[in-house]
């Protein structure tokens, strides 16, 4: 590879990163409530008095509350000043256009500014938002608003505190019924450690760009940076669907149209780094710049897109926290060191063929000088005796 196709190969690159951070931009601003990470823990605890077929629970990090309503009867969420907020029932969701947690829920930070129609004691304005049982929100009730910990906890964050019990009123009918819960704080873990790991990672894979390429170990470490790359492409495709389930997906369906939705982006970048890895494992020839561009897609998207799950308690992912900070690690580690082997390796292709001379090219038979008549006779002269 000479130094023009470096060149252009760096142009692709760009131009190919600069698109997909375009399109992802809306994606992300989609699911821009749904938080990367937090300290704060919020549970529901019971719901009282019971009712067979009526649930709740904390998605998204305890970012939103999810009830699900299947009783057959409509139940009523009452916003903060008691009046109906939302209703939930057979005939699918509805919310209240009259009532201010209409407004204000629509962000986690409730800042939303209320129109003038928005009056707690106006009589009802149902409108229908959506089919089936359930319904999520952000409930200020559940959330701790404020910049900053509350005192106790500025005090001494190291320790696990409880910061307050809540409470969602509904109603069915003329019976009161009560989702309860809790608020903790959860002490953050030392990020630390993980970086570290993470740092180990990329510069081990990355020095599999120092062997040269056209000898056998130089074939190995291709094929050993495309399996890492791969694995690291799979890890974000189950750190994606951990997210989509943690969100409140259910089913093959639910699940499907999650990634589908706000996670579609990075659930493409993980797609094709293992595409990329089982290109590199096949030995084809632009095997370097393919690891190089999938690299860089999986460490922006996939690796630095999640990293507040390294200096996070709770995260926004099904399962133990801990394993969502090792599937980051091994994104981050297999991403950046595949951009350094890559490059490293299309670096040295191109030194290489510059210092390379080119081979001679023998003269052909009608490019040799041809003798005049005087010429002719006079080496034939001078070859007699």
């Amino acid at each position: 590879m000479t130094l023009a196709p470096l060149r252009r190969a760096g142009l692709v690159v760009t131009a190919a990163l600069a698109a997909l951070l375009a399109l992802a931009t809306p994606a992300a601003a989609h699911g821009a409530d749904a938080p990367d990470g937090t300290d704060y823990r919020a549970e529901v605890t019971a719901i009282g008095p019971a009712r067979p077929g009526l649930t709740a629970r904390m998605v998204e990090a305890g970012a939103r509350l999810e009830l699900t309503n299947r009783t057959g009867r409509d139940v009523e969420v009452m916003g903060y000043s008691g009046e109906p907020y939302l209703r939930i029932g057979p005939g699918g969701v509805y919310e209240n256009t009259r009532s201010p947690a209409t407004y204000l829920n629509r962000t986690i930070a409730g800042d939303t500014q209320l129109p003038p129609e928005a009056d707690p004691a106006a009589p009802p304005e149902w409108r229908r938002v959506a089919d089936g049982p359930s319904a999520q929100w952000h409930d200020q009730r559940t959330l701790w608003l404020e910049s900053t910990p509350p005192p106790r906890v500025s005090a001494d964050p190291t320790r696990q505190q409880r910061i307050r019990d809540w409470v969602v009123p509904l109603r069915a009918g003329d019976q009161t019924i009560e989702v309860r819960g809790t608020l903790d704080w959860l002490p953050p873990p030392d990020a630390y450690p993980w970086w570290v790991a993470a740092t180990l990672g990329f510069l081990v894979i990355g020095a599999a760009g120092l062997v040269p390429g056209g000898t056998a170990p130089g074939v190995r470490a291709l094929r050993a940076v495309g399996a890492l790359l791969a694995l690291g492409g799979a890890a974000t495709v189950t750190f994606t669907v951990g997210r989509v389930l943690d969100a409140g997906a259910e089913g093959v369906g639910g699940v499907l149209l999650g990634l589908l939705g706000a996670q579609v982006w990075t659930l493409l970048t993980g797609l094709g780094a293992v595409a990329a890895g089982g290109y590199a494992l096949a030995r084809r020839g632009a095997a370097d710049f393919t690891l190089a561009l999938a690299g860089a897609c999986l460490t922006l998207f996939a690796g630095l897109g999640n990293l507040a799950v390294l200096s996070r308690s709770v995260v926004p992912v099904a399962g133990p926290a801990v394993l969502a900070r090792v599937t980051v690690v091994l994104v981050l580690a297999s991403g950046a060191g595949a951009v350094a082997a890559g490059v490293l390796r299309l670096h040295t292709a191109a030194r290489l063929a510059r210092a390379t001379p080119p081979p001679r090219r023998p003269r052909l038979a009608e490019e040799r000088p041809t003798l005049g008549g005087g010429q002719r006779r006079a080496a034939v002269r001078g070859s007699k005796p």
